[in-house]
């Protein structure tokens, strides 16, 4: 999955553990499929509302979600 280089990304992890597909998240968060798949392969950082909206649909922090590279926790 190629990551943006400054940000990791576990979104895709914590959408499928959730059992939902893009869409189904997208329809949660107002916005569409696509932009899910592409903040999902690092081609798109979301915004702070949005990361908040995703991390409160998936019920995580944003440091779950995103995380600078040095910053992440597994």
């Amino acid at each position: 999955m190629p990551d943006h280089p400054q940000l990791t990304n576990r979104l895709a992890e914590r959408r499928k553990a959730a059992g939902w597909t893009q869409g189904e998240l997208a329809e949660r968060v107002s916005v569409s499929r696509k932009s899910v798949n592409t903040i999902e392969n690092g081609i798109f950082i979301p915004s702070t509302v949005l990361a908040l909206k995703l991390a409160d649909a998936l019920d995580c922090s944003i440091h779950d979600l995103f995380a600078l590279p040095n910053e992440r926790k597994d």
